[in-house]
């Protein structure tokens, strides 16, 4: 339960926003939920009483599909594997997936009969991408087919807005986003990721930076430890989830 005025404000913002998002999708005739605060765990979204929202104030088309009691559900989904390929709003409609502009990965990683198969008619997908890895979604659905070009067009970017508040707060009411303060790499600690990151041994990135082994290794040890992690593998996953290791 919360344990003061800050905290049992963020549960308040949590409910107000589960709320919203509940009614949100109505007008234009998406009325069904689907939430995950981080696809990659089992747990569901859930109030401070351990009650899952997908059981209180959201519901599915199909009532009796329990997807959060599903723990295999995010490896077999197709729309929750859409999320891990796009990080903007998508919707599904006459059985095309669509955004705001032309995204491949989106398509090859969508697969239209699961969506006719959970009775899907339509639907517009909020991935929310939060610092530290983790990957929200926020779905909101209809078993009707409708052509939701226009309504994606005119609702999309205050539904993304609605759902990156909602993940981004139940984040912080439970704790589970980044701890602390940023972490900042030195430019040679960054450098010497990117060329590991590039599959350089240790002597040859000590040959490109003009340093010597040791002070490579020294570099990368540091920066681990700085990431919190154990290992040059870990510190460069880690490196590049925070935006330092960029796609050359």
């Amino acid at each position: 339960m919360p344990k003061n005025c800050s905290s049992q404000s963020l549960e308040d913002d949590v409910l107000k926003l589960a709320r919203s998002v509940a009614e949100s999708g109505k007008p234009i005739g998406l009325p069904f939920n689907a939430v995950s605060a981080d696809i990659s765990s089992p747990q569901p979204m859930c109030d401070t009483a351990g009650r899952p929202f997908a059981e209180t104030i959201f519901r599915w088309i199909d009532p009796n599909f329990e997807y959060w009691k599903d723990r295999m559900f995010a490896l077999r989904s197709t729309l929750v594997h859409a999320t891990r390929t796009c990080a903007e709003p998508f919707y599904y409609s006459k059985g095309k997936v669509m955004s705001w502009r032309r995204n491949e990965a989106l398509v090859a990683a969508t697969n239209p009969e699961q969506y006719a198969a959970a009775n899907i008619g339509a639907a517009i997908i909020s991935p929310v991408h939060l610092p530290g890895g983790a990957i929200g979604a926020v779905v909101w659905a209809s078993d009707k087919e409708i052509d939701l070009a226009d309504a994606f067009a005119a609702n999309a970017a205050n539904l993304h807005a609605l759902a990156l508040r909602f993940v981004a707060t139940y984040h912080d009411a439970r704790d589970l986003g980044p701890q602390g303060p940023a972490v900042y790499l030195t430019r040679r600690e960054i450098q010497c990721l990117k060329w590991a990151a590039a599959g350089k041994t240790d002597a040859e990135i000590a040959t490109i930076m003009h340093i010597s082994v040791p002070t490579v290794r020294f570099h990368i040890t540091n920066s681990a430890t700085k990431l919190g992690v154990t290992g040059k593998a870990r510190a460069i996953q880690r490196a590049s989830t925070l935006g330092y290791i960029g796609h050359e």
